[in-house]
């Protein structure tokens, strides 16, 4: 089994259709999986560190499942064909059968681990280049150290720059 990381979820356009992409944490391949609205909606939530005034469906299982004394020890996505994913959740000694979102989503509550079968990354996965994975990389540094300032087009500290001597 591969563990993935959540890259995110990203819309394709023009069916401004939701894309949940994971990414093989010991590799440089990642897995795009087509997802619903809500499912994108309620992994996107969790990645923004968003806290709804009520629990939501995913959070209420968790919950649920934590006040029994169970929990999400891993998520797993087991298979693939034609392009439906196939995954399962497992808690305690059970397995459940499950869609992949539904499964993210709750893994990314619960802190539970997200794996994948070989053969589905080999089926379904995409070679991600090196070089991409240390551009973004270094624009994210970029990002980190970047101010407005930066972007006025005057130098720092001439009369009409921000701060200035003008």
């Amino acid at each position: 089994m591969l563990e993935l990381d959540v890259v995110g979820v990203r819309i394709e356009r023009p069916e401004n259709a939701p894309v949940l992409i994971l990414r093989e944490v010991a590799g440089h391949r990642v897995l795009p999986i087509w997802i619903g609205a809500a499912e994108a909606s309620a992994i996107s939530q969790v990645q923004e560190g968003l806290v709804p005034p009520k629990p939501l469906t995913h959070d209420l299982f968790v919950e649920v499942l934590g006040e029994l004394g169970h929990r999400i020890s891993q998520v797993t996505i087991t298979s693939v064909d034609e392009g439906t994913f196939i995954a399962e959740i497992s808690v305690d000694d059970h397995t459940i059968p499950a869609r992949p979102s539904d499964a993210v989503a709750l893994a990314l509550r619960a802190g539970a681990d997200i794996r994948c079968a070989e053969s589905v990354m080999d089926a379904a996965g995409v070679e991600v280049p090196q070089q991409a994975d240390d551009e973004v990389e270094r624009f994210r540094e970029f990002l980190d150290h970047v101010s407005p300032d930066d972007f006025t087009g005057e130098e720092p500290g001439s009369p009409d720059s921000p701060g200035g001597a003008g």
